[in-house]
């Protein structure tokens, strides 16, 4: 069951679609075993905040750690409060191809989709 709160459940969420590109960008970077990605958020960007995302297959002990479709998604604790209940998405469409963050606690973001304010 999972954990909410004013009907935001308190994880951070990784697409199908995001998980499958993880693992791509991953094996093209030789990481083959378990494979995961370290989401955090930075100062900076025309925002305020920025995300930062790096594949890796190394846990750090101070990580919140959840994992879906094969791919571990690490957040340190910092970070973990702007992005609780956020979704990691991955798109490839006309508007441009990359990452997307949904997140709910974001009270402004830039046109470009990398720096929010909370």
């Amino acid at each position: 069951m999972a954990i909410t709160q004013d009907g935001v459940e308190l994880t951070v969420a990784i697409s199908e679609k995001a998980a499958e590109k993880i693992k791509y960008f991953a094996l093209k970077d030789g990481i083959t075993g378990d494979v995961g990605i370290r989401v955090a958020v930075k100062g900076g960007g025309c925002s305020g905040l920025t995300y930062d995302l790096i594949i890796t297959d190394k846990e750090l002990e101070s990580d919140k750690i959840v994992e879906q479709h094969g791919v571990k998604v690490m957040v340190d604790k910092k970070s973990y409060i702007y992005l609780v209940g956020t979704e990691l998405e991955f798109s490839d469409g006309l508007n441009g191809k990359g990452f997307i963050f949904q997140n709910p606690n974001a009270t402004k973001t830039c046109g470009c989709g990398t720096s929010f304010s909370v």
